[in-house]
């Protein structure tokens, strides 16, 4: 039984160290082409550590339960740590395919109304205020025309990360 809650706490350890150092495996084999996205997906090290480590915790478990010996447990092993690697693969797939919290893009802004926080003078710059999904952001504004504080106006066109082209929304 020693040796089943070894191999589960073997396999906690290597979860905790595939967390803290994430990455560092996979590029220590970037250069050779045979090994090369071995270690993403099905072999990564967290489906790896919790195939070990349910493999040695439900051995541990069978084996101090039932009275089974090393073979028996090990049955009873292999099917829970295959099973434990196959969902921390698809939990993890699932995870890193969300695209839920992706960053804006200047596209984004297009379109939009604001209103205007810092006067615009002609072909200079001032500031307006949008609200981008649900979130205020403030970006510098520029407009062919001079526009006051407070007037409402619509985004044209994104200049850069934080400038617009904006125009007056007409009444």
């Amino acid at each position: 039984m020693a040796w089943f809650l070894g191999l589960g706490i073997a396999g906690v350890v290597l979860l905790v160290l595939s967390l803290v150092f994430d990455g560092v495996l996979e590029g220590l084999f970037e250069g050779v082409g045979a090994l090369n996205g071995l270690f993403d997906g099905l072999l990564s090290l967290p489906v790896i550590a919790g195939f070990v480590s349910m493999v040695g915790f439900s051995g541990a478990i069978a084996m101090g339960t039932t009275g089974v010996g090393v073979v028996g447990a090990t049955a009873v092993g292999v099917p829970a740590g295959v099973a434990t690697g196959w969902l921390t693969y698809r939990l993890s797939r699932a995870l890193l395919s969300d695209r839920s919290g992706a960053a804006r893009r200047d596209d984004d802004l297009i379109g939009i109304s604001g209103s205007v926080v810092t006067a615009i003078p002609v072909d200079g710059y001032g500031e307006v205020l949008v609200r981008l999904a649900g979130q205020p952001v403030k970006l510098s504004a520029k407009s062919p025309v001079a526009v006051a504080r407070g007037a409402e106006v619509w985004v044209e066109a994104a200049l850069s990360h934080t400038a617009v082209a904006v125009r007056l929304v007409e009444r």
